[in-house]
């Protein structure tokens, strides 16, 4: 069987390109189709154009293509699969041709984090990256924490590191639609260290899991009603997963999920939170789940604790 985890990229016998999106499986490989052969694609790799696909549009053309495939995510047979690219092997690679990953790689170096930790996916994994293209860097396992600190100590430094200033922070804001206030996005977000500027190009520090966390699939329930609640997080572990995991303390609610990237990392342990979802049952338990669609409407998470620290009313 192929071993597989959140953010390879698959490349089937067509030479679609998918970007793995669950640690498990169940049928096939759970995916999202990202670039497809394509004469008039914008993007090229060994003489072969591609088109990139977004979430919507990748729905619409497997519904078209391969009907069979698509579930809540794209189900990729194994037997179809003829390469999986891992976000680690890329490192080597880019260090070597991009002065930004080289960046972000000695940076964490010096953090001392293990290069076979740290990888890219996205459109630079998969060869397919313009100039407009954000880095995807991902770092594997709990030294995950460690590599978001040693990138804000660097941001603090003269560097290729930098903060992210306020018309690229609008930018992010407006491409999720949160439903929260500017102001609460930027208060939480100024806490988190999950993204940054590197050279002037904006990159992500995604989480993912090291295999020994990788335990048992998120059963999927029965979606019941939305549901507004407060409730004190117990365990923020995998608050940066995807989807983003917060255990809490609360008479009904057992955990918290996000699918939305907006909210990954939004709490500390013992912080109360707000958070408001569609309550989804799985067996005898309940969970908040929010974010079920892209741009969730009426869903969000926000820490009551830090805001009121914050001053923030």
């Amino acid at each position: 069987m192929l071993k597989t985890r959140l953010r390879d990229f698959l490349v089937t016998k067509d030479n679609w390109l998918f970007a793995v999106s669950d640690y498990f499986r169940r049928d096939g490989i759970r995916a999202t189709l990202r670039y497809v052969p394509d004469e008039n694609g914008e993007r090229e790799l060994n003489g072969i154009r591609y088109k990139k696909y977004d979430f919507g549009p990748a729905f619409e053309f497997m519904r078209k293509h391969k009907p069979e495939w698509v579930q809540d995510v794209h189900v990729v047979p194994e037997s179809e699969v003829k390469q999986v690219l891992r976000p680690a092997d890329a490192i080597p690679r880019l260090v070597n041709s991009d002065s930004r990953v080289r960046a972000i790689v000695k940076t964490l170096d010096l953090a001392g984090i293990p290069r076979t930790s740290m990888g890219v996916t996205g459109s630079m994994l998969a060869g397919l990256q313009n100039e407009s293209s954000d880095i995807d860097f991902v770092v594997y396992g709990p030294v995950w924490f460690r590599a978001r600190d040693a990138i804000t100590s660097a941001k603090q430094q003269e560097g290729p590191i930098e903060e992210i200033n306020e018309e690229m922070w609008k930018r992010i804001y407006n491409k999720r639609i949160p439903e929260i206030s500017f102001d609460e996005f930027m208060l939480h977000e100024s806490r988190k260290g999950n993204r940054g500027m590197v050279e002037g190009t904006y990159f992500d520090l995604l989480f993912v899991r090291e295999w020994d966390q990788i335990k048992e699939p998120l059963l999927r329930g029965k979606d019941t009603v939305k549901m507004k609640i407060e409730a004190r997080v117990t365990n923020a572990d995998f608050a940066f997963d995807s989807p983003a995991y917060y255990k809490v303390e609360h008479d009904e609610i057992d955990h918290v999920l996000s699918y939305t990237h907006t909210y990954a990392g939004q709490a500390l342990p013992g912080e109360l939170i707000e958070a408001r979802g569609i309550v989804e049952e799985v067996g005898d338990l309940k969970r908040l789940v929010v974010g079920t669609s892209r741009e969730p409407k009426g869903e969000w998470i926000k820490s009551l604790t830090w805001l009121e620290k914050c001053g923030y009313h």
